[in-house]
């Protein structure tokens, strides 16, 4: 029997923090000119006072608040009943109050994925320090990105960085290009290749920004303003906006760094970011993420890209392999090719190659439930692991009363639409107190981390919070038969 240390260590919902958000109604709506009458009303003694008890409630749990109030303003001064000169206080107040409060992680802290992290330096001897994403949800069950640091120990213990006071969102970098070759490809993919897209693509270069795509697609309107044509060039925005680019600033720590979603195909959430640090075949690191944009009625795999946690890209995975959730990257090519796990009916792991990282066509099923703990559904738990004697893969398998447990494979070094291992038994199953949650009876990883003869795995308690637990790499392919 495998040896699995548990950790006392959990992290669990925090509460208070709490990230600013846009608060609605739209800009446009009768509400919003309503309150900004009721605000203009105000004489400038009673703005004064009334800004005074936001800054003075608020001031103290958000950096540079009254620079997000002034941002805020900005958003909707186009609406603003009035011509008059607005004072800046009354500026400010219009902002506190098309604000709001979003707390990020107040019903769930979970699904958590772990890689090692770009900086080592100053790290003890023996230890690693890596980095851990999770799945934060909040209020309306809107899941978001957060990241924690620590230090693996060597002897697989964990310890985690205190997390920050502050949290905070990236900020979108203007004039992200995107390529149109790609750009038509994903077009038609979707059933779009038609004459309006055509013809909007036929006005940009080979490289072109949203804005510009934007300009194209008014223009095609004023020429074409039938509904059709109106609604393709939508269409058209709709997936530039599902591929962009951010940028945190470098002075905010690593636990502050939130990505909120940002496009409408992520506006009910970002979900189960599963990370693999890629290693090209020049040496090259970048840290690739795949996950899923859910917008309320569809969800679409995309892939998040990075080299210091700090500028990140996302980018649609495309393709008729490109289907459900719980696709995982394998850290590296083999034989020249990307390699993914993925899961396109609800119940087997596939495997999936392809020579561009973004477009994946054909898959092919590797491993099908097979013990009584997994004959519901079958899928992986994050991105390979690579030992000298095969890729141990981390799975999920769930069986009666929808129970989740952990279980394991192991694929042939060289080809690993081979498995070579497999473990009868769950290696972790939920427990005592790790049964209850949000969704009661589940442990479920999103990535493990391999260091010092021993694999780190970082999993979820019922959809709830988080704890870690180790094994012995040598006992657990021992265990599986590889």
């Amino acid at each position: 029997m495998i040896e699995v240390r548990r950790q006392q260590l959990v992290l669990r919902p925090n509460a208070t923090r709490v990230l600013v958000r846009p608060f609605l109604p739209p800009p446009d709506s009768p509400r919003t000119l309503l309150i900004l009458t009721r605000i203009l009303a105000l004489s400038e003694d009673e703005v004064t006072v009334q800004l005074g008890e936001v800054l003075g409630e608020f001031s103290d749990r958000h950096q540079k608040i009254r620079a997000i109030f002034l941002e805020r303003y900005e958003h909707i001064r186009s609406v603003i009943p009035s011509d008059r000169p607005i004072s800046e206080n009354r500026r400010l107040l219009i902002g506190a109050y098309f604000t709001n409060e979003y707390s990020l992680e107040s019903a769930a802290l979970f699904n958590p994925s772990i890689v090692m992290a770009p900086d080592q330096e100053g790290v003890p001897d023996g230890a690693l320090r890596f980095i851990m994403s999770l799945r934060a949800t909040g209020e309306g069950h809107i899941s978001s990105i957060t990241f924690r640091s620590g230090l693996v120990l060597p002897d697989g213990s964990v310890s985690i960085r205190p997390h920050a006071k502050f949290v905070s969102e990236p900020r979108p970098i203007p004039h992200a290009s995107y390529d149109r070759n790609l750009f038509e490809r994903k077009l038609a993919e979707l059933g779009q290749d038609n004459s309006t897209t055509r013809g909007i693509l036929g006005r940009l270069g080979d490289a072109f920004t949203l804005d510009q795509l934007c300009a194209a697609v008014e223009s095609h309107r004023r020429e074409f303003p039938q509904q059709e044509h109106v609604s393709n060039g939508q269409h058209m925005v709709q997936l530039a906006r599902a591929n962009y680019d951010v940028a945190f600033d470098p002075e905010d720590d690593i636990s502050e760094r939130i990505i909120f979603p940002f496009s409408p195909s992520e506006s009910n959430g970002i979900e189960d970011a599963r990370f693999t640090r890629f290693v090209d075949e020049d040496g090259e690191v970048t840290y690739h993420a795949t996950y899923t944009a859910y917008d309320g009625h569809v969800i679409l795999p995309q892939l998040l890209e990075t080299r210091d946690f700090l500028h990140f890209g996302t980018r649609t995975l495309n393709g008729p392999a490109v289907q459900n959730k719980g696709m995982a990257l394998f850290p590296r090519k083999i034989d020249g090719h990307y390699v993914m796990l993925s899961r396109q009916d609800n119940e087997n792991i596939r495997l999936m190659y392809s020579d561009q990282l973004h477009f994946w066509y054909e898959s092919q099923i590797i491993v099908r439930p097979k013990q009584a703990w997994e004959f519901v559904q079958l899928g992986n738990c994050g991105p390979p692991i690579e030992t000298e004697r095969g890729w141990i893969v981390l799975t999920h398998g769930v069986g009666p009363m929808r129970k989740y447990c952990i279980g394991a494979v192991l694929l042939d070094r060289d080809d690993p639409s081979r498995v070579i291992g497999r473990l009868s038994e769950p290696l972790i199953k939920p427990e005592g107190d790790e049964r209850e949650g949000y969704v009661p009876n589940v442990v479920y990883t999103c990535g493990s981390l391999a260091h010092n003869g021993r694999l780190v795995i970082p999993y979820a308690l019922s959809d709830s919070a988080t704890t870690f637990a180790s094994v012995d790499i040598e006992e657990l392919l021992d265990a599986m038969g590889g």
